[in-house]
């Protein structure tokens, strides 16, 4: 794998050609990109005359970067991490404190397959240099507050060496621009759910009178930073995957669904549009559970989370496309597809594909959106091609040769805040405090079965091949 090795840098004249001069003599195929953040020391002058020159000797890639102005860490690293061409990218500071002898242990856990994310810790017990009790409590401070809002259990969340897979940052929206970068990685990965691991490292601290640039009000800042990225900020700019965090937190509201659904599941299941997971976790019972998507993002995130249980199977599948063959060896029984069908253009034949892979007698459990006068902004941010009406559905399934066992409205009470939000407010996603109080009222919103009015937000359907 190519490792790109991004170093941004800021008024470290007296460092920067020895720092360079480390990474390059690394014995890994590799780019480096160097980010200078409009220095005023000389670095700047520096970094040209040593591209010009080192760039024809090096067996390595070199890219300089000149920030017009002067933006901070975070925003260097944004711009080298856009650069990037890299599977692994490894972040580099150009003050020595950090040796790159330490890349080869540092990438190990990506490269043997345990990690998508490796922290290297100062805390782990290898040879440092003793510097600075205050500096080092105020570390263990904040890496402890970042674990408590992360649930992760970092021993140095502050840490210099952080190496990513390349899809990793493909798919984390950054946004600090200074030293607020590290806490807002840390929030962000652990919220994607991410394989990290921490190798221990050494290290080499420098004073003030060496140029470390490091004060106790970015401390402050950086506090402000773990409850910002944590519970004030989206990972992704992604409204889907956005909406799909907020109803992972609708345990009630889940299971609900997942409850209409169970008597009719058999043992041998694929679910079709799986996303983060929001309904695979209900099926640990199962014999044979097959979680598949079309976005690496998500398959990633499903791998990370079910790929430990050997019953579990993880695959990318298009089911509206034609590569159909390797699933009919699992012989499949019963097929989820939950708030998926009206995402496909060409749902018809997703419905004939879905027909194919099941076994004779086996079912499909489908869960869609209703009523078409209710399309309007979130349909459209969520990329829904349609809303279904009850009998139009029936067609269709019954078109693709199903035998409809029964369909039916679901959630009538969701129509009100699905037209104010989506009809009158003309909202891009359902705001989190709405979907808070929707899943404390979900027992009583039950009780609907008791009246069975003939509207409701969404369809349920069972739908069988015959024998």
């Amino acid at each position: 794998m190519k490792l790109s090795v991004v170093i941004p840098v800021y008024n470290e004249i007296h460092t920067v050609g020895e720092i360079l001069s480390k990474v390059l003599q690394v014995d890994l195929p590799k780019e480096v990109i160097v980010v200078d953040d409009c220095s005023t020391d000389g670095t700047r002058e520096f970094l040209k005359q040593w591209e010009a020159s080192e760039a024809k000797r090096s067996k390595d890639q070199i890219r300089i970067l000149l920030q017009p102005e002067n933006r901070g860490k975070g925003a260097a690293l944004r711009a080298g991490f856009k650069e990037a061409t890299g599977e692994i990218v490894i972040v580099q500071d150009a003050d020595l404190e950090y040796d790159p002898k330490e890349y080869p242990r540092l990438i190990e856990p990506i490269l043997d397959g345990r990690a998508d994310v490796v922290y290297g810790s100062r805390f782990l017990g290898t040879p440092r240099r003793v510097l600075m009790f205050r500096h080092t409590l105020g570390n263990k401070l904040l890496t402890f507050l970042s674990n408590l809002c992360t649930d992760l259990n970092l021993t140095d969340m502050e840490t210099g060496y952080k190496v990513f897979k390349k899809e990793v940052l493909d798919h984390i929206h950054l946004k600090s621009n200074r030293f607020g970068f590290e806490p807002e990685i840390t929030a962000k990965i652990a919220k994607m759910n991410y394989r990290i691991y921490e190798v221990p490292i050494s290290y080499s601290g420098r004073d003030y009178w060496e140029g470390k640039k490091i004060r106790w009000i970015d401390g402050l800042k950086a506090v402000f930073s773990i409850l910002r990225y944590n519970f004030f900020d989206s990972v992704t700019e992604d409204i889907v995957y956005q909406t799909l965090q907020r109803m992972k937190k609708l345990h009630r509201y889940n299971r609900w669904i997942f409850s209409e659904f169970q008597p009719f599941l058999g043992r041998r299941v694929l679910e079709i549009g799986s996303g983060i997971g929001n309904i695979t976790k209900f099926l640990l019972d199962r014999d044979l559970v097959i979680a598949t998507d079309v976005d690496p993002m998500y398959l990633t995130f499903l791998k990370n989370t079910f790929g430990q249980y050997k019953k579990f199977l993880i695959g990318n599948l298009d089911i509206s496309g034609s590569e159909l063959e390797p699933y009919r060896s699992y012989h499949i029984d019963s097929v989820i597809c939950f708030n998926v069908l009206e995402h496909i253009a060409e749902d018809e034949k997703a419905l004939k594909n879905i027909f194919d892979i099941l076994e004779p007698g086996g079912r499909l459990l489908l869960f869609v959106p209703s009523q078409r006068w209710l399309y309007g902004s979130l349909d459209r941010h969520l990329g829904h091609h349609r809303r279904y009406d009850r009998e139009e559905l029936r067609k269709k399934l019954e078109d693709a040769g199903f035998r409809v066992i029964f369909l039916k409205y679901f959630n009538r009470i969701g129509i009100l805040g699905w037209y104010l939000n989506s009809r009158i407010l003309g909202r891009k996603k359902l705001p989190s405090f709405q979907l808070k109080i929707y899943n404390l009222l979900g027992p009583f919103f039950k009780m609907e079965g008791l009246l069975p009015l003939p509207f409701g937000t969404s369809l349920l359907a069972v739908a069988e091949r015959p024998e």
